[in-house]
């Protein structure tokens, strides 16, 4: 992730920047996706970059939010923050980033397969030739509890507007299918 061979400080021992990086990185895999808590902040995808300073007093965590008017970005900056200072960070920021943009591609095959056990339909892939529909998509989503494809979509919109509703005909159950970005 971070190529650079600075020091850094971690409950005042110096450690080589991978080390503390990667301490770091541990740290961020137990924030929660307020949204989607099965999910870390880093296995969503939307931790980009973890980079301690020249002087290993201080630590920058870049982030690119799901979507720019994600309502839980404050939320998840307050619990990177506190999650590294807890684990004996000095002087944390949070850089949001806008480009590239956040995508579904970010989330790894392990993180989908929580969504699905966790009873949310993980995305499909994305590609970049693909244009973002401005109108009603009918989707074939299989059902995260019995695998049918035979769904229908009940609202374009779940509990947050990065995933839908749907309904499976083959076992009755409603799920919410996290969109492909």
């Amino acid at each position: 992730m971070v190529e650079k061979r600075q020091r850094s400080t971690l409950n005042g021992q110096r450690d080589l920047p991978r080390e503390a990086e990667a301490r770091a990185l541990a740290l961020l895999d137990r924030v929660k996706d307020p949204e989607v808590p099965v999910l870390s902040v880093v296995e969503l995808g939307i931790v980009r970059d973890v980079e301690v300073d020249d002087a290993g007093a201080g630590i920058t965590v870049t982030v690119t939010p799901t979507y720019s008017g994600c309502p839980a970005m404050r939320v998840i900056e307050e619990e990177i923050v506190a999650a590294l200072e807890a684990g004996g960070f000095r002087a944390v920021a949070v850089k949001v980033v806008y480009a590239p943009a956040w995508t579904t591609d970010w989330i790894p095959e392990s993180a989908r397969e929580k969504l699905r056990a966790y009873g949310i339909a993980p995305p499909g892939d994305v590609t970049a030739e693909q244009l973002v529909p401005l109108g009603p998509v009918v989707r074939r989503v299989a059902c995260p509890f019995c695998g049918s494809n035979d769904t229908g979509t009940t609202s374009e919109f779940g509990a947050t507007a990065c995933k839908s509703l749907h309904v499976c005909r083959a076992c009755r159950q409603p799920f919410e299918h996290f969109k492909a970005f």
